[in-house]
C-alpha cells in the first residue's frame, strides 16, 4: 500500500491515477471537453429547429412523434380516427393511415426525442438540458455524455412501445433528461458526493410525472431513467483495466438490447 493524503491506496490504483493525470483523462476515462456546454447547446439548437419546422408544417408532427403501431385517420375528418383499425382495413375503407413504428415509421423512436408539443414544453425541457447537461459532460466527457443521452432516449422510446396504447403519439426529450438525472445520481453516489440532493430533485420530477399521468408520458420518463442508470453504471463501474474497451462493449450491448426490445414489440404490433 502507498501512503496517501487520506489513508492508503494500492500501488495499482496510484499508478492508474498518475497515468490518467498525465493523459489528462476524466475520472471515468473520458477526454475533457473544452466547453462542456457546447454539446447541450447543439442539442438545444436541434430541438428548437425541429419545433420551428413543426410550427410551419403542422402535418410533420404525425410523422415525427412516436406511435407504436399507427393510426387510421378518417378521410372526411382528419382530426378523428378509428381506434383498433389496422392498416389494411383502413386503406381498404378509403381512409388515411398515419404510419407508426410497427408499420414502417422506424425513425420515430429517434425523432420523437427531438420533438416537443409546444413552446412551453420546449422551453422547460431545453432549460433543464442546459442546466444538467454540462454537469454530466464535465464528469464523463463528450462521447460518454452523448452515449448516455442517446441510450436514455432510446430506452424511453422502447418503454413507450411496450407500455403505451398502440395508437397514442408520444414526443419529448424528457426521457433522455431523466436518463441524465439518473446517471448524475449514480455518479454522485459512486463519488460519495451529495447524491441525496440529486435524489430529492429526481424524486420531485417523478412525483410531478405521476401527478400528471395521462398528460405526461410516465412510460418515457421511466424508460429513460432506467436507461440512464444502466448506462451510467456501465461507465462508472467498469474496471480500470481495459476500462474504455469494457465501456464500449457494455454500452453497445445495452443499445442492442434496447433496439431488440423495440423491434420485438414492433413485430408483435404489425
Amino acid at each position: 500500500m502507498v501512503d496517501a493524503a487520506v489513508g492508503f491506496q494500492c500501488p495499482e490504483c496510484t499508478k492508474e491515477g498518475a497515468r490518467q493525470m498525465r493523459q489528462g483523462l476524466l475520472p471515468y476515462g473520458g477526454i475533457p471537453s473544452r466547453d462542456p456546454r457546447l454539446t447541450s447547446i447543439v442539442l438545444i439548437v436541434i430541438n428548437t429547429a425541429v419545433w420551428l419546422l413543426l410550427s410551419g408544417v403542422h402535418s410533420l408532427g404525425d410523422r415525427l412523434g412516436l406511435v407504436p403501431r399507427g393510426v387510421c385517420l378518417a378521410a372526411n375528418d382528419p382530426a378523428s380516427y378509428y381506434p383498433g383499425v389496422l392498416k389494411a382495413a383502413c386503406v381498404a375503407n378509403g381512409d388515411n393511415w398515419a404510419a407508426g413504428v410497427a408499420s414502417g415509421a422506424w425513425w420515430q423512436v429517434v425523432t420523437s426525442v427531438f420533438t416537443q408539443v409546444n413552446f412551453i414544453h420546449l422551453l422547460v425541457n431545453m432549460v433543464s438540458l442546459f442546466i444538467i447537461g454540462p454537469i454530466l459532460e464535465r464528469v464523463l466527457g463528450r462521447v460518454r455524455f452523448l452515449a448516455v443521452y442517446a441510450i436514455s432516449g432510446l430506452a424511453g422510446s422502447a418503454t413507450v412501445m411496450w407500455l403505451t396504447s398502440p395508437e397514442a403519439s408520444t414526443v419529448g426529450a424528457s426521457g433522455a433528461l431523466f436518463g441524465l438525472m439518473g446517471a448524475i445520481l449514480l455518479m454522485s453516489y459512486k463519488a460519495r458526493g451529495n447524491y441525496r440532493q440529486v435524489l430529492i430533485i429526481l424524486g420531485a420530477n417523478i412525483a410531478f410525472t405521476l401527478f400528471y399521468v395521462g398528460t405526461i408520458s410516465w412510460q418515457g420518463h421511466f424508460g429513460g431513467l432506467v436507461g440512464g442508470l444502466l448506462a451510467g453504471w456501465i461507465i462508472a463501474y467498469a474496471p480500470r483495466a481495459r476500462r474504455s474497451q469494457i465501456q464500449l462493449y457494455g454500452l453497445s450491448a445495452l443499445t442492442v438490447v434496447v433496439i431488440v426490445a423495440i423491434a420485438a414489440q414492433a413485430v408483435m404490433l404489425a
